[in-house]
């Protein structure tokens, strides 16, 4: 950096870490990354696994499919209307209704596939004993044998029933049941490796629904029939017992029906014997009561005035008689005396008339009176007789109602009879009715095979091949606990985020340092920057960089915040402390004779293990030689005085620490200097194991001003880190970027 550049950045208002860390809240509010990018920066990261599962899956569906053999798929289409049989024309309780179609093709559908049908279809092909029937399913002939139980060549009637049940199964294993949406139609298919075979079983297999179908209703019937005899045989017995019991009452009480009647099964009496005589008494006594009062109205009336004297016979001829003699007297008086002799002869004759008359008259008189007399007694007995008979009836009346519930009962008994009876005989025709299964469209030989579909296996193993690359991807994702967004910092560590350092090339990041436009340059300087805010100070004048592992940049970004700091005219020293594996000699190119090693085991001439760098400001102490322990030469106060020491010579001392895992050197280090700068390497050290070394550091009571985020590749930048690298400079490629 130019010193007019150093210049104007010092003019800048004063900042905290506050305006470079973003915390949790902000974080929340901000949201992250959208969800998509995060999505995408997964699949980046694991991009190798998920290609390599998807082909490998994909070529796992090729072979697949061009191992299998060509299946050939036919298939029978049927109708299946819902009739309703009511064998005993009976109305149920509940109402007819399309909300039981559901349950009703549900019940078709799983009888479709029952095993009873499949056992229907065996037999009625024979396909128990057909060798080509278990090759096109994939079944060698002789392992058809063994699976049944039998090696040789002749086999038992238990063999073959193994056989037939080997080929139910078979069939139930091969068979589809497709309803046709919103219809009644049904789809049965078949595959096997047979056309033929497999267009003959679709047949067959609709051909056989059918008739189990019409034989499971006729056998429902025939238990219909058979409860319906025992009811018959109950009924006809107690119709026997109820006309037996009405006949003998009726018996009993003198009751004598002429005449009966039936209306809506109900036997009705219309006339009874005694009802009759009654009528006829009744209607001879209305006739004897008119009789004996014609007879008194005769008897009444005046002599030879009455119609019975003028049409009685003998009177008529006695009066026409007289009335001759009269008229013969009266010639004769004409011409002769009343004396006579035969005029006196004419007039004993009228007197002998007149006699005979009064005498007939008479008599008719006297007849009146026992006609009169008759007609009376006649009257009085048909009158007692018809009082008897209305007794009688009465008590026939009575004894009528009894009569009637025997006949009541008998005749609902006789309905009920006649009425099952007639069920009994049209019960029979019923399991033979109308079919309400119908084949639309026979299987026809399948012109080509259904399956392997080469497209669709493909497909589907793409999908899987996607499906388990997710879920592997997500599963590591999920192991893998490394840092991989410079926003996870502050949330993971709660430390401040000092820097985000792009992953280059290791051969090229020495060269970048020292172009001041590269995109390691600038990521380095933004880092010094950031560590000018942690200390009311600016930069801490003494610190040390450490990191959890080995290999995580530690090294290199000790060297860079050293050179960094040179620029800017400061004179910074870089100590390499980690003795066990150093670096910063390589940096420089200087040898690793004499360095830190030699003045901590009680050298005090520090000026010989000081070597000026070609680099502006820069100084280094290299580790020096291997000590046996590094760890008991950093536990002595040695160190601390190497620091203090330093601090006179030098505006700032730069510390390369060995990692803090399994060391001790870090922690004892901490005690000589200001404060820590924590390098994390991005999706390394898992979380857990990063904390564990920042517990370490706070158990030791170091400070740790932030972390530097190192190796972070481009697509793990996120919003607000990395893209800005270069910019302006039109350079980034001069730094290999992942």
């Amino acid at each position: 950096m130019t010193d007019q550049q150093l210049a104007a950045q010092q003019m800048l208002p004063p900042i905290g870490p506050q305006d470079f860390i973003r915390s949790d809240a902000q974080d929340n509010a901000r949201g992250g990354p959208p969800l998509l990018l995060q999505f995408w920066q997964v699949i980046l990261r694991w991009k190798w696994v998920i290609i390599g599962i998807t082909l490998a899956c994909i070529l796992a569906g090729l072979v697949y499919t061009l191992l299998q053999v060509p299946q050939y798929t036919a298939s029978t289409r049927i109708a299946i209307s819902r009739v309703q049989k009511n064998a005993t024309k009976l109305n149920g309780v509940e109402a007819d209704s399309s909300g039981r179609e559901a349950e009703f093709y549900q019940t078709q559908y799983t009888l479709l596939e029952a095993k009873s049908l499949a056992e229907r279809v065996v037999k009625q092909l024979q396909l128990g004993s057909k060798e080509e029937f278990f090759v096109a399913h994939g079944i060698a002939p002789d392992e058809a044998k063994i699976l049944a139980g039998k090696t040789g060549l002749a086999m038992s009637a238990a063999d073959r029933v193994k056989r037939e049940n080997l080929a139910k199964n078979l069939l139930l294993g091969h068979v589809t049941i497709a309803p046709i949406r919103a219809s009644s139609l049904v789809d049965i298919r078949y595959t096997c490796a047979s056309a033929v075979l497999a267009t003959q079983i679709s047949n067959t297999w609709a051909q056989q629904f059918i008739e189990g179908t019409i034989d499971r209703g006729y056998e429902s019937t025939a238990d219909a029939r058979k409860k319906l005899e025992g009811r018959l045989a109950d009924l006809g017995a107690k119709l026997e017992e109820t006309s037996r019991q009405a006949v003998n009452y009726a018996a009993e009480k003198g009751i004598i029906a002429i005449s009966k009647t039936e209306s809506d099964g109900k036997t009705q009496t219309s006339q009874t014997l005694a009802g009759a005589d009654l009528i006829a008494l009744n209607q001879a006594l209305a006739v004897a009561t008119a009789d004996r009062i014609f007879a008194a109205s005769k008897a009444q009336a005046g002599r030879g005035t009455d119609s019975d004297a003028l049409g009685n016979g003998a009177a008529s001829s006695l009066r026409q008689k007289r009335a001759e003699l009269s008229s013969e007297y009266a010639r004769m008086m004409v011409q002769f005396e009343p004396g006579y002799p035969a005029a006196r002869a004419l007039s004993e004759q009228i007197r002998a008339l007149d006699a005979s008359i009064a005498s007939e008259e008479r008599r008719i008189t006297g007849g009146r009176a026992v006609d009169y007399r008759a007609a009376m007694q006649r009257e009085n007995e048909l009158r007692s007789r018809v009082e008897g008979l209305k007794t009688v009836l009465n008590s026939q009346q009575r004894d009528g109602v009894q009569q009637s519930i025997y006949q009541l009962e008998a005749d609902r008994t006789r309905q009920l009879y006649d009425s099952l009876l007639q069920t009994y005989k049209e019960i029979g025709v019923v399991g033979v009715g109308a079919n309400n299964i119908a084949v639309v469209d026979l299987a026809e030989i399948p012109s080509g095979p259904s399956s392997p579909n080469l497209a669709l296996n493909l497909l589907i193993a793409a999908l899987i091949g996607f499906g388990l690359a997710g879920t592997v991807t997500f599963g590591l994702d999920q192991i893998d606990e490394g840092l991989r967004d410079p926003a996870d910092v502050n949330k993971q560590l709660h430390l401040p985020l000092l820097g985000a350092i792009p992953e280059v090339e290791a051969a090229e990041a020495l060269n970048m340092l020292q172009d001041q436009k590269s995109v390691l340059s600038e990521a380095f300087l933004s880092t010094r920057s950031n560590l000018a805010f942690c200390t009311d100070h600016g930069v801490p004048r003494s610190f040390m960089v450490t990191s959890t592992r080995p290999s995580e940049g530690k090294s290199t970004t000790s060297f860079s915040l050293a050179t960094m700091l040179g620029r800017t005219g400061k004179k910074v020293l870089l100590i390499d402390a980690d003795m066990r594996s150093p670096s910063v000699d390589g940096f420089v190119k200087i040898a690793n004779k004499f360095g830190l090693s030699n003045f901590l085991a009680g050298e005090n001439e520090w000026r010989q293990f000081i070597t000026q760098t070609s680099i502006k400001g820069l100084s280094v102490m290299p580790a020096g030689q291997m000590p046996p322990s590094a760890a008991e030469l950093l536990s002595s106060d040695r160190m601390k005085t190497l620091i203090t020491l330093m601090l006179e010579h030098f505006d700032h001392i730069v510390v390369d620490s060995p990692p803090i895992l399994g060391l001790a050197d870090a922690p004892l280090l901490s005690r000589a200097v200001e404060g820590c700068v924590f390098v994390v390497e991005a999706e390394g050290v898992p979380i857990r194991g990063i904390r564990s070394a920042i517990d370490r550091l706070r158990n030791v009571q170091a400070r740790i001003f932030g972390v530097v985020l190192t190796k972070l590749k481009q697509r793990q930048s996120g919003y607000g880190y990395g893209y800005g690298y270069g910019y302006g400079y039109g350079d980034n490629q001069d730094g290999k970027s992942v």
